[in-house]
Formats: structure tokens, sequence, C-alpha cells
């Protein structure tokens, strides 16, 4: 899979392969876009355990992902927890068929780590909420249809009391965006700006002010998302611009003796290691899955998994640069393959990982708060 031919679907949904558009839409039709989700809604009403059989046997096939979206992994979880009869009614179905392409409204200027801290403003005018501020970071906001968006709708109360949250049309006036260029060349994220939207109420997911509740709940979805970077590395890689195994092969050929093996031992050592370690991860995440349907959903194993996942994906494009040497100071023109050039781009945008979805430094407190059960530190020192 490269990156121009991931299937996002949306309204204006385009595929460079007719056979992505055909792969999509028979998987749809079986609700094996999202096999757990009930049916009533368009999903494949599977178990648990039959939607691990159904991965295992995708993965055995090498089959790609039919569609990406947020919609997806982060969006529909909480639609469905949250959400009413007639918000998933609306919603979920075409989440399913990847009719309608959903981006996240979370951080803002001054409001990133300290995602509670937000003021982009609804206030509420007859049957309707008028929206504004900025959002920033926003993925692919550009190419939205549908924004899930946090929003203060009380700045009387402690900070994470007056927040709610809220779904709204991209296309709806006062929405505009403006994508933001990344040190790798690429631009996946976006400025987004909101200038007196008007919202119907009745877009409001949950209780009013209650929006943290659900906030917290889409950023464990979003971390368990995240954490599949870390899988690349694992057999039935089906994630990524690059197969990791294939890739460190491929770029280690220039160390390689007569007798076909890495000659640098450094390098074959790591090489193994990390193929140990990402196999080992794999293992580690297909577990938390059987084990959360006893689970009231994720919990802080997904930061667990976020941080471990983001720091394995760092170390492959470490490994990929070691393993091409001098080929990975390319940035354009010949001398450098297309493989070499990818590498280094993506070698630079790995470095986000341990920011998006919540810093490694937020993960490591929940982990230390919540799994070890370590003293909140500014609590002592308030003592």
């Amino acid at each position: 899979m490269v990156q121009d031919e991931i299937v996002w679907g949306g309204r204006n949904a385009e595929f460079k392969n007719p056979e992505s558009k055909l792969w999509l839409e028979r998987m749809a039709a079986k609700g094996w876009t999202c096999p757990t989700w009930p049916q009533e809604y368009g999903g494949g009403g599977l178990s648990k355990e039959e939607s691990i059989v159904l991965n295992q046997e995708l993965a055995r096939i090498n089959a790609r992902p039919a569609l990406t979206s947020f919609g997806i992994s982060m969006l529909g979880p909480v639609l469905l927890q949250y959400g009413n009869h007639e918000q998933k009614a609306e919603h979920i179905p075409k989440i399913v068929r990847g009719e309608i392409r959903w981006c996240q409204g979370y951080s803002e200027p001054g409001s990133g780590s300290d995602l509670a801290s937000l003021k982009t403003r609804a206030e509420l005018e007859g049957d309707h909420y008028i929206i504004n501020g900025s959002k920033v970071w926003t993925s692919y906001a550009d190419k939205a249809d549908w924004i899930f968006c946090l929003v203060r709708t009380d700045f009387e109360v402690p900070k994470h009391s007056g927040i709610s949250f809220i779904l709204f049309d991209m296309a709806s006036d006062g929405v505009s965006t403006k994508p933001i260029q990344l040190i790798s060349g690429s631009s996946p994220f976006c400025e987004t700006f909101f200038d007196d939207v008007r919202v119907p109420a009745s877009n409001l997911v949950g209780q009013l002010n209650d929006g943290w509740t659900i906030a917290k709940r889409l950023l464990q979805h979003e971390r368990t998302m995240i954490s599949g970077f870390g899988l690349a590395g694992s057999q039935g890689d089906r994630g990524g611009t690059t197969s990791t195994t294939a890739s460190l092969e491929k770029a280690a050929m220039h160390y390689r003796g007569d007798d076909g093996q890495i000659s640098d031992p450094v390098l074959r050592d790591r090489i193994a290691q990390f193929k140990i370690d990402s196999e080992v991860f794999a293992l580690t995440s297909q577990r938390s899955v059987e084990e959360s349907k006893q689970a009231q959903g994720p919990n802080a194993t997904s930061s667990m998994l976020k941080y471990y996942g983001c720091e394995l994906n760092k170390r492959r494009y470490e490994l990929l640069l070691q393993a091409i040497g001098s080929q990975s100071l390319g940035w354009e023109g010949d001398g450098f393959s297309d493989d070499e050039l990818q590498i280094a781009r993506e070698w630079l945008r790995s470095k986000a990982n341990s920011i998006e979805g919540g810093t490694a430094e937020v993960q490591l407190n929940i982990v230390a708060k919540r799994v070890l059960g370590l003293p909140d530190m500014l609590s002592l020192v308030s003592k």
C-alpha cells in the first residue's frame, strides 16, 4: 500500500485503482469495515472473537485495508457509546460505508497538552449553536466533510466542566482551513477557523458541558489507533507505506557479504532485536484486544501501547536510515531511489509520534498514576 492508494472515503472520495472502490463496497456491504459494530447501524455484528478471526484471515491473504477513517478509529466508538439513536442512525452507516470523511477538532494554538484549556466558544441561539474560535494540527481538515469538535459552552466553571462535544459539516458557512507544511515536506495537518458557524443544537453529543468525558474516551481510542504505527514491523504488516522487514532487508543489501548475510554485526543485531520486539508487541496488542472484551472499552492500556508503539516506530526509521547509510541524506534529485527519499521523509515524520494523541510524557504520567499507583507529584509538592 502506497500513500496515494489509501482509501479515505468521503463525499469527494478518490480511488487510484477501481479495484479499491469495489473492495470498499463489498466490505461495507457485509459491515466488515466495522466488523463488531451493531448490524442495526450497518456494522458487521461480529463478536470480538469472530472479528479476530476475520482480521487474521485478511492478514493471511495480505488484503489491503478497505477503508482508513477517523470515523472508524475515533468517532464511531464514542458515538455508539454516548450518541442518541438519531445521531447513530444518521452518522454510523455513513462511517461504515465510507461516505463521510471526518476530522478531529481538539488542539488549539494555546491548548495542546493542556487540552482542557481550550477556548473555542459555542453559544446557544434558539435551536443553533454559534461557534467561534480556531483549532490547529487538524489532520486532513482541508479534505474532511465533517468534524467532531470540542467547544466551550460555559466559561464560569472549572475548565474541565464547561466543555461540550459537537458535530458539524465542514462545508458550513464560516469554516475555513489552511494546510501546515511540515519539515518532511508534506501537509497532513491544518489550521482550522470558525467564524460565526451555525450548528444545529441537535448535533450536540451527550450532555451539555460533559464533553470532557467523551473527549477522554475518544483519546483512548485514538491512542490505540496510533499505537498501530508500531505494528508495521511485525509479520502480516498491513499498514504504513513500507513493509519494515522487507525494507530493512532491501536497505541493508550493501552490507551483505559473499555469504548473503549482513556483515555489520551491530546492524545485524539491531535488526534481529527489532524483529523480536515487533513480534512481541504485535502479540501484546492482540492480547490486549482479546482481554478488552472483559473491560468496558479502552483503559490505561491504550497509553502503554501508544507509548511503546510510537517508540518502536521511531526505532524502525532509525534502523532504516542506518541500513541505507549515506543514501539517507537525500531529499530530492538524481542519485537516490524513491524508496530512499521516502524513508528520509518518513523518519522526520515519525518524530511527531511522541506528540500526537498526547505526548509521551502524558502517557507515562497516566501509566504511573493508573497502572503503577504512584502518587501525583503536584499533590506531593503542595503538601
